[in-house]
């Protein structure tokens, strides 16, 4: 496993970040096995939701044990300060703790909910007066879509946001306008020491229509291990970025396996995997996701 600073958090965490999301429909017992798998592995970062479905009531065995070895962060999707705080204490009572390390706005991508957290009485208030009692060390924003980025400087240019998270692949990253956006964007994170979390490095696209077969995440993630390990590779290749794992656990194994050596791949190899797997664009341009 590789390590790196966490933007300017002073924790050293490792550039594969547990999602969480994966235990959300997990039995407890399954939950304990890849929690297992996860610490062996050396990630010492987990990253959970409060929509997660029941992914912060499956951590709490663990966290009883574990606390004190990993870098914990949540996230609210209330846009209310009354809401986020409720929200946030409901996440502590969940995994049985009294503080995180990183509360995050999640997805927080529409203009109007934009404005809703960060009016006077809005969310963002809430999470710097939780901060300010000692209950969250660090804040930051999530995102999905085509408008994350360019909607992640937005919020940057409004607050001093300790982390961001935002989608990146190869088939995202062909929309021009998007890579634009990514980039102004890692260029600000670099200034500022702010980390950089991404997602849906796995992504082949939606579902196809009809499919009917088992889906551990909601959008069809790629299975070969020879095309993980580039997808992988993509991210980790870029020492500013963290790759947030993807929400079906049964390709975790896969993941792991390229932690410390990874491929470097070239634009070529990926447009292969693109033609091969038939990749799409998870998102069309103004759309903006709910997950």
């Amino acid at each position: 496993m590789q390590f790196a600073p966490f933007g300017r958090t002073g924790h050293e965490s490792s550039r594969i970040i547990f999602g969480a999301a994966a235990l959300g429909s997990m039995t407890q017992d399954r939950t304990d096995r890849t929690l297992e798998l996860v610490t062996v592995a050396g990630i010492n970062h987990i990253d959970t939701a409060a929509s997660y479905g029941e992914s912060e009531l499956r951590l709490a065995p663990f966290l009883t044990d574990h606390r004190d070895e990993v870098f914990l962060a949540t996230k609210t999707g209330e846009r209310t300060g009354a809401g986020a705080r409720a929200e946030l204490e409901l996440s502590f009572e969940r995994m049985g703790v009294d503080s995180v390390d990183l509360i995050q706005l999640h997805n927080l991508v529409d203009p109007a909910e934009w404005e809703a957290a960060f009016a006077a009485d809005g969310a963002l208030a809430a999470l710097v007066q939780a901060r300010d009692e000692g209950l969250v060390k660090h804040i930051g924003v999530t995102g999905h879509g085509v408008t994350v980025a360019a909607m992640h400087l937005r919020s940057l240019g409004e607050f001093d946001f300790d982390s961001v998270l935002f989608p990146y692949n190869h088939t995202m990253l062909a929309n021009p306008a998007y890579a634009a956006d990514v980039a102004e964007l890692l260029t600000l994170c670099e200034q500022r020491s702010v980390a950089v979390q991404t997602i849906k490095s796995l992504a082949v696209g939606r579902w196809p229509e009809g499919y009917d077969g088992p889906q551990f995440s909601w959008y069809e993630p790629l299975t070969d291990p020879d095309a993980i390990a580039r997808a992988v590779g993509n991210v980790l290749s870029k020492p500013q970025l963290f790759l947030n794992t993807t929400s079906d656990a049964t390709l975790l194994p896969d993941v792991l396996m390229n932690a410390d050596y990874f491929p470097n791949p070239t634009a070529a190899e990926l447009d292969a995997d693109v033609e091969a797997f038939g990749m799409t664009p998870l998102f069309d341009d103004g759309e903006l996701a709910t997950i």
